[in-house]
């Protein structure tokens, strides 16, 4: 039985100072996330996971030359696995974080380069030390669709507007789009309704 509970060692660790923006999501860099686990747990070691990958024909007895990459290529795109075991101090818990190869939108790559695979094992490798608790807050609805829809507040704004058209026909019609009004066009037919204001 370990005598320290690293999880609860890393998750009172405020991350906040080193993460990074980048459009709506957050990263927390991966040197400061493996020195605040080296800190707690200096024994801690993370591993790359290789896949093999079969090339060609040789005088081998299988027929093919292996060689490994440390990604896997496949139909939906390529990914990228870590795994982050702690020391017996913390009872050798392993934690494993697959990760697609993504550009710097979030696009999925088909065609990595390895600058591009190289980043998305350092992005894995922060989230893996995640699940062992360091910033795993920061997380937290990532993987939730995104709510677009409009605010009280901006749904009114919209209703009186529509309302405050010339044209009752005009109002009528924009009435009839009003669901398809949300936070991405929000502001756009905000000055599209003043401008068609009485």
């Amino acid at each position: 039985m370990p005598n320290k509970n690293a999880f609860s060692l890393l998750d009172k660790i405020d991350v906040s100072k080193n993460t990074k923006k980048k459009g709506k999501f957050t990263y927390l860099s991966w040197a400061w996330a493996v020195r605040e686990l080296l800190k707690v747990d200096p024994g801690a070691t993370w591993t790359t996971h290789e896949y093999v990958h079969k090339l060609g024909a040789d005088n081998r007895d299988d027929g093919h030359l292996d060689f490994t990459t440390p990604y896997m290529q496949t139909t939906t795109g390529c990914y990228v696995k870590v795994t982050v075991t702690l020391s017996e101090e913390f009872g050798s818990y392993s934690r494993t974080q697959v990760h697609p190869v993504l550009d710097h939108t979030n696009k999925t790559i088909n065609n990595p380069t390895s600058f591009e695979i190289n980043t998305s094992i350092q992005r894995c490798l922060a989230k893996a030390i995640a699940l062992h608790g360091l910033g795993l807050y920061i997380y937290a609805g990532e993987d939730l669709p995104t709510d677009s829809s409009l605010s009280d507040d901006e749904h009114e704004n919209i209703s009186k507007l529509i309302k405050g058209c010339k044209d009752p026909y005009v109002g009528a019609s924009w009435k009839k789009k009003i669901s398809q009004i949300n936070k991405s066009n929000y502001s756009k037919t905000v000055k599209t309704l003043e401008a068609l204001q009485k």
